[in-house]
This record gives structure tokens, C-alpha cells and sequence, in this order.
């Protein structure tokens, strides 16, 4: 894992919620952070991922079969 530093600006109130969590621990408010920013990112992998398997989007889909004049549903969408 590659680790790269930032700076995050947060509000006073909850940097100190989260350094007295990092003292209760035992471990660094860098450490708190680093779990947190984490677990944010599983779940933002977690809701984009795809729903319907690996491909285009539907709407793409739906759109090459309207400009394919071959579509099956190309006949469909007519009427």
C-alpha cells in the first residue's frame, strides 16, 4: 500500500472527538484518520460498482441499439 500525505482541514469539535478516540485506543490521530478515510473509500467502491455485471451502462446500450439499423430492438422501439 502507498501512502500519501495530505492536509485535511475539519472542524475543531471533531478533530478532538477524534484525537480522544485515537487516545483511548492508544494509537495516532493520523492512524483514526487513515481508518477512516478506509473504510469511505470501501464504501464509495462499494455503491459504484456495477449492478448488472461487467459492460456498458444500460443507457448506453440502449442508445448503440437505437443507432444500430441491425438491432432487434431497433423494430421494437418503433412502435
Amino acid at each position: 500500500m502507498t501512502v500519501r500525505r495530505t492536509t485535511v482541514a475539519a472542524d475543531s469539535a471533531d478533530l478532538l472527538v477524534l484525537d480522544s478516540e485515537a487516545q483511548r485506543r492508544g494509537v495516532s490521530l493520523a492512524q483514526v484518520l487513515r481508518e477512516i478515510v478506509a473504510r469511505e473509500a470501501i464504501e464509495l467502491r462499494r455503491r459504484h460498482r456495477s449492478r448488472f455485471g461487467i459492460g456498458r451502462p444500460a443507457a448506453g446500450i440502449a442508445q448503440l441499439a437505437v443507432n444500430d439499423e441491425e438491432s432487434p430492438a431497433r423494430g421494437r422501439l418503433r412502435s
